[in-house]
């Protein structure tokens, strides 16, 4: 089938959103279906607020239509809750179209913590704009669970997977990528204040302290902490190297809904260690592929005692063909479905 994914974040951003559904496409594409992606690559942007780098759709309702009715479609996907998806939304209902939905962010702790808006407000939001989906992907049963209670319905839980033919174990140094006094403790993904990296950084740890990736906080958290190692954005190959050159993962992070990273930490044979909140609790078997405690520095000692073995055998088990799975069983059903 034809599937249009509408989404507010995609290439060249970064992030864990746009990586789940680069994967999904490739392999709904290796599955013989179509996929075609809407992004604000294809519409007049502005900066988000305090993330300038994140380029949002200006007025995208007056032009969104002629992207969606461009090619033939089969069924329509609202991954994100941004200007294009409340364009999108609007389209649907208006001509009583069916769709699906994703929520990848945790908006209401996001918002109240930069703009203190309560989450009372930003839940009711939440509610309206995924209430008409025929389905809403959420990416663990924690936030599953926390969505139902807030009174959204057709929630779906979904899946994350690791590419374990890039992501795979390698011993302590055989890259030669991080030549730093061990143990190593490695966080990746976005550098941003909402990711929580002061828990990490500000831990007393024997050995070093590596953050890969970047973002506007970069620059004052490396006058802040001139002992960590802030390697920047790495891809691919170099990505996995990085991760097989450490011994720990550490993902601070107390609002994310899941984090892809972990799992890839996994599949190179890293433990993580981590809050016990929404999105680890999910992905962490506690002495299996990692530790959860309130004491981030005690988790990030005893991870160190996990098997790497372990955790690589945990990710193999966690697969983006099962990801992708889901999605297509999704959307093949509201395409099923006859207009409301």
């Amino acid at each position: 089938m034809n599937i249009l994914l509408i989404t507010d974040a995609w290439e060249p951003q970064v992030n864990g959103v746009v990586r789940t559904w680069q994967h999904v496409r490739e392999e709904l594409q290796s599955m013989g279906h179509g996929f075609r992606v809407i992004h604000p690559g294809l519409f007049r942007t502005i900066g988000a607020p305090r993330y300038p780098e994140i380029r949002l759709a200006l007025f995208p309702r007056w032009s969104i239509r002629k992207h969606i009715e461009s090619q033939p479609f089969d069924a329509i996907h609202i991954a994100t809750e941004g200007p294009l998806g409340q364009a999108a939304r609007a389209y649907c209902l208006k001509r009583r179209h069916p769709f699906t939905s994703s929520y990848h962010t945790q908006f209401p702790q996001y918002l109240h913590r930069y703009f203190r808006i309560p989450t009372a407000w930003t839940y009711a939001f939440v509610r309206r704009f995924h209430g008409k989906a025929t389905a809403t992907l959420v990416p663990t049963q924690g936030v599953n669970d926390e969505l139902t209670a807030k009174g959204l319905t057709q929630v779906v839980t979904w899946s994350r997977g690791a590419d374990t033919n890039l992501f795979k174990p390698g011993k302590n140094g055989m890259y030669e990528t991080l030549n730093l006094p061990r143990p190593i403790f490695i966080y990746a993904g976005r550098v941003a204040l909402e990711k929580n990296l002061d828990a990490f950084l500000t831990l007393n740890l024997p050995g070093s302290k590596v953050i890969v990736g970047d973002g506007p906080p970069r620059a004052a958290f490396e006058k802040k902490y001139p002992d960590v190692y802030f390697a920047g954005y790495q891809f691919g190959e170099e990505l996995a190297k990085h991760y097989a050159d450490a011994d720990v993962f550490v993902f601070p992070s107390l609002t994310d809904t899941f984090g892809v990273v972990m799992l890839e930490a996994n599949a190179c044979g890293l433990p993580v260690a981590a809050f016990p909140v929404t999105g680890p609790i999910d992905v962490i078997k506690p002495g299996i592929n990692g530790v959860l405690d309130d004491d981030l520095a005690s988790a990030c000692q005893r991870a160190l005692d996990i098997d790497p073995d372990q955790c690589v055998q945990y990710a193999r088990e966690n697969s983006w063909r099962k990801c992708a799975q889901i999605v297509l069983d999704q959307v093949q059903a509201m395409a099923n479905q006859p207009p409301s």
